[in-house]
C-alpha cells in the first residue's frame, strides 16, 4: 500500500455536530472513502490472522486456473474493511463514544480480485434515539473499481453516545 492509496482526493468526511443530527439525515447518501488497493500481502496477512488458507485466497498458481483466474480476497476481509472505511466517510462530533453494535445483513455480490481497488460508499438507512445517544443503521457498499457489482454490502449498526 502506498500513500496514494490512502490519500486520494474525495468528498470530505460528512460531519454531524452531534449524534441526534443523524435522525434528520435518514435516507441520505453519506459519501465515499478513498480507494484502497487489495494486494496479495494483505490477503495473506488476513489468512494468517484467521487461519483461513484456502487456495483460492493464498495460492496464486492454483488460483490462476480456478474459477476467478487468480486469487481473491476473503469475503470477511472485504467485510472487515467496512470498519476502516466508515470513519473516512462520516464523523459524529459531540459523541463521547461510538460502538459497533453489529450488522443486520451482509452480502458478497462479487469477488475482490488481487490488485483491485475498493472503496466504501455509505447511506444512512435508519436512525433511532436511544437512552444517551443514537443508534444508526448505515449501509456500506464496498465498491470495486471498474466493476458493476460491489464486493460486499453490509448493513451496519452503530451506537453513538453523548
Amino acid at each position: 500500500m502506498n500513500a496514494t492509496d490512502l490519500h486520494e482526493s474525495v468528498a470530505p468526511v460528512r460531519v454531524f455536530a452531534q449524534p441526534g443530527d443523524l435522525l434528520d439525515a435518514v435516507g441520505e447518501r453519506l459519501g465515499e472513502s478513498p480507494w484502497l488497493a487489495i494486494d496479495q500481502a494483505r490477503i495473506d496477512l488476513f489468512a494468517d490472522a484467521t487461519l483461513d488458507h484456502q487456495w483460492v485466497h493464498v495460492d496464486p498458481a492454483r488460483a490462476g486456473s480456478g474459477p476467478f483466474g487468480g486469487c481473491i480476497a476473503h469475503g470477511y476481509l472485504t467485510l472487515s474493511l467496512v470498519n476502516y472505511f466508515l470513519p473516512q466517510i462520516v464523523r459524529i462530533d459531540g459523541a463521547s463514544m461510538g460502538v459497533n453494535y453489529g450488522c443486520e445483513r451482509v452480502r458478497f455480490p462479487a469477488p475482490v480480485r488481487v490488485g483491485a481497488r475498493v472503496r466504501g460508499v455509505a447511506e444512512l438507512l435508519r436512525a433511532e434515539a436511544l437512552e444517551g445517544g443514537v443508534q444508526a443503521w448505515i449501509r456500506v457498499s464496498v465498491e470495486i473499481e471498474g466493476e458493476s457489482k460491489p464486493g460486499c454490502v453490509a448493513d451496519t449498526i452503530s451506537r453513538y453516545y453523548f
